[in-house]
């Protein structure tokens, strides 16, 4: 599984507002430019948030984005999910009955859903708030 430009920029995106929320209303140029991030590719991405009511927006001279809500009820798996879709690793995971001929005797079944079942349930177990106090576990040096 790979996760897309869209979806890491979306996470850095809310964290940014998520970090910034206690000024209220942000510009898009903001952050931007604090997360290096192209405006435009953010434009983009807006849409998706805005469509899933992720976000809050305010037009005019005071205008820009806040998140809906606070920052404990953002999970990355929600984000990721708006953003990239499924995140099961193959089709049949994520789908109970596994819509594929083979899946009564497949062997590798298993293998598939128990991975699409820890990445979710890692993903949906991390708020943006627990990244703004960094209170996940950080697994780099067991998997190095």
């Amino acid at each position: 599984m790979k996760i897309s430009t869209k979806g890491r920029y979306a996470l850095r995106m809310l964290l940014d507002l998520a970090e910034h929320r206690e000024e209220g209303y942000i510009a898009l140029k903001d952050i931007a430019r604090r997360q290096n991030i192209s405006k435009k590719y953010l434009e983009q991405i807006v849409p998706i948030l805005n469509k899933s009511d992720v976000l809050k927006t305010n037009r005019g001279y005071q205008g820009g984005y806040m998140l809906a809500k606070s920052p404990d009820k953002y999970t990355v798996g929600m984000i990721l999910r708006l953003t990239e879709g499924n995140l099961a690793p193959v089709p049949c995971a994520g789908q109970c009955p596994a819509d594929c001929e083979r899946s009564g005797d497949c062997l590798t079944l298993p293998v598939w859903r128990g991975l699409y079942k820890t990445v979710t349930a890692y993903l949906d177990g991390i708020t943006l708030q627990d990244i703004l106090d960094r209170r996940w576990t950080d697994t780099e040096e067991s998997v190095l």
